[in-house]
């Protein structure tokens, strides 16, 4: 068997770095500020450790664009390098000097760069890159290095006169976008807004009201406030978020502000958790709960995700259960494993503690407030809602925690939770299996006559009129042991089946005549049947098969073609009632039978609002010629 070692061409490194290292272009400047905050991190290290016995002074980071020269300089004044350490770092690909740092001081660095291949981003956007550094070794002389973009560099003597370090890049003519203010500090606000070092990127007008100090006579109003301008340092970033913060020093207050911070345009939370972990890993961040009583796709994105206070990205769902990326707010975490670009995660066992993490975390706080305060859980529950219920369905270890808090809301918008609502019903709602029947409305006001004729019964109805609710009501008849009928799935007097028989009160060729005449009149949208209701039930009415209908829905709801299955109902008629017979069975003339029956059938199709537009001008003209 031969051996040997594998020969990368170094003129090809380059080529490979420029396009496809980076998954966008523009994360050049987040590596590139990142290694300047490094860069400080590791001098305030020293500093602690007793090393550096020197004046930190100014820390902070400076971004800087000459149109003119076609450059854009980052600036620290951190540690710097020696020119043998320039040698080392940036003439030897992937030797990264942060890994180096973390080796050697352990628990005391936050260093954020590992791969060493951040600094190479430069090259994205630039033909030439140059560093001029000053070490903070006493007795250490500024080097300079350029590189042109190939495997050839210069080194020599630089002219920086103070410690740490200028990266500047000659931007080349298909970037020049990125010699734009707006465009910079755009990426500055997305990438480095929380950044642990102050980013400066140039001055900004700062206006103020300061009171007049003209004397005010007495008698006459007092002059207004006048308007200061100054010019100030633009700082960019909050190095201190509020997640790096202790909770109990926090007011509600102060979470909210930072919730306005991340989401200027946003409404105000309903509450949030502060996550703060240290083992078996490291990870903060706070969660807030908007309202989703709407849509879920408008809300998703809003979780961001950051590692040692960089900005990493929005698509969390590696991370976080699907239900949870409704959630908004931010998750920092060193130890959650990214790809070579910090673009995005990799598989690793951390992500999925982390995940169970941060689910058990969202059910103790649900559940804390349910015990702690339920009128106010209550009052939120319209947007709460739609989240419980889509991490039940979603996520087998979130449905074992929430079936204590999700609660069932009912047409008296009384509100239950699930063991409490099956003892509710149990009595009046057990059917002749042994099941207990919850009964439901999707549209309460769509099917108000239906939920009447229900609650007329004894039963009570739900309102689950999201459409999250229907796999919803899938997975309690799996777990819970309860069957879920909606209010037009039968007739009142079969939503809850029983071991009764009720006469028939017409005879079979009185029977065949009804039918038959229904049939013609329903034609091919439903199925006609006869059944002996109570005499007080409608004359008519329109019910659908529940496993039909519910398999229509998820279908729907997958965004599958429903198209091939027609919206097919029963037609029940009440032979046991009394209009049946005197203005069907008991009327001479065909054409009025007809006209009656049609009437009658129009008016259980208005009950449930299905009749058209030219359904309803009919069933009008007919009303007011009947009253006539």
């Amino acid at each position: 068997m031969q051996k040997g070692n594998i020969s990368v061409q170094t003129e090809n490194i380059f080529p490979i770095i420029k396009k496809f290292l980076y998954s966008d272009q523009e994360i050049f400047l987040r590596e590139l500020v990142s290694n300047a905050v490094d860069a400080t991190s590791k001098l305030k290290t020293l500093n602690r450790k007793g090393e550096f016995k020197g004046d930190i002074g100014e820390d902070t980071i400076d971004i800087m664009i000459d149109k003119e020269a076609k450059t854009l300089t980052i600036r620290d004044r951190g540690i710097g390098m020696t020119k043998e350490e320039v040698e080392k770092y940036l003439n030897q690909v992937a030797l990264s000097s942060a890994q180096d740092f973390v080796d050697k001081y352990q628990e005391d660095a936050s260093i954020i760069g590992h791969f060493g291949l951040g600094f190479y981003s430069a090259f994205m956007v630039a033909d030439k890159v140059e560093v001029n550094t000053l070490s903070w070794k006493d007795g250490a002389e500024p080097v300079r290095w350029i590189c042109e973009g190939d495997p050839s560099y210069e080194i020599g003597e630089g002219d920086r006169d103070f410690r740490g370090t200028d990266i500047i890049l000659h931007v080349s003519d298909d970037s020049v976008q990125y010699l734009e203010d707006s465009e910079i500090e755009g990426l500055l606000n997305k990438y480095a807004r929380f950044l642990p070092i102050p980013i400066r990127f140039g001055t900004k007008t700062e206006t103020t009201y300061e009171e007049s100090d003209v004397a005010v006579i007495e008698g006459e109003e007092k002059p207004e406030p006048v308007k200061v301008e100054k010019e100030v340092d633009n700082i960019i970033n909050n190095p201190e978020p509020l997640w790096k913060k202790n909770p109990a020093d926090l007011t509600d207050d102060d979470y909210k502000d930072f919730y306005r911070e991340l989401y200027p345009m946003g409404q105000p939370p309903m509450f949030w958790i502060h996550l703060n972990i240290d083992f078996p890993f490291n990870l903060t961040g706070i969660l807030y709960f908007p309202k989703v009583s709407g849509g879920l796709e408008l809300q998703r994105n809003k979780i961001q995700l950051y590692s040692n206070q960089v900005y990493v990205t929005d698509d969390v769902k590696e991370i976080v259960p699907e239900f949870l990326t409704l959630l908004h707010g931010v998750i920092d975490s060193p130890d959650i494993p990214l790809n070579v670009s910090r673009s995005y995660l990799q598989a690793d066992t951390n992500v999925k503690k982390i995940t169970g993490y941060i689910t058990k975390k969202v059910a103790e706080k649900l559940n804390s407030l349910f015990k702690d305060n339920r009128e106010d859980y209550e009052a939120k529950w319209a947007d709460l809602g739609v989240f419980v219920k889509y991490g039940m369905i979603s996520e087998e270890k979130f449905y074992d925690r929430a079936k204590k808090f999700v609660l069932l809301e009912n047409t008296d918008n009384r509100k239950f939770t699930i063991e409490e609502y099956k003892e509710r019903i149990a009595e009046n709602q057990t059917d002749k299996h042994d099941k207990v029947i919850g009964i439901y409305t999707a549209d309460e006001d769509r099917q108000h006559t239906l939920v009447a004729g229900a609650i007329e019964r004894g039963y009570d109805v739900l309102k689950l009129e999201h459409a999250i609710d229907a796999p919803f009501i899938q997975s309690l008849e799996q777990k819970e042991g309860m069957t879920f009928v909606r209010v037009d799935s039968a007739t009142p007097d079969q939503l809850v089946q029983k071991d009764e028989e009720k006469e028939l009160l017409l005879n079979e060729e009185e029977q065949t005549t009804v039918k038959d005449l229904f049939t013609t009149v329903v034609g091919e949208k439903g199925n006609v049947e006869l059944k002996p209701l109570d005499t007080t039930d409608a004359p008519v009415q329109i019910v659908r098969n529940e496993f039909m209908r519910r398999m229509k829905e998820m279908q729907q709801l997958q965004g599958m073609d429903t198209s091939m299955f027609p919206d097919m109902y029963n037609v029940v008629v009440n032979a046991n009632n009394p209009i049946v017979k005197d203005q069907i069975l008991n009327n001479e003339d065909e054409a009025a039978r007809t006209e009656n029956a049609t009437h009658l059938y129009q008016l259980a199709l208005l009950s449930q609002q299905l009749l058209s537009g030219a359904e309803l001008k009919a069933f009008v003209d007919r009303s007011v010629k009947m009253m006539k």
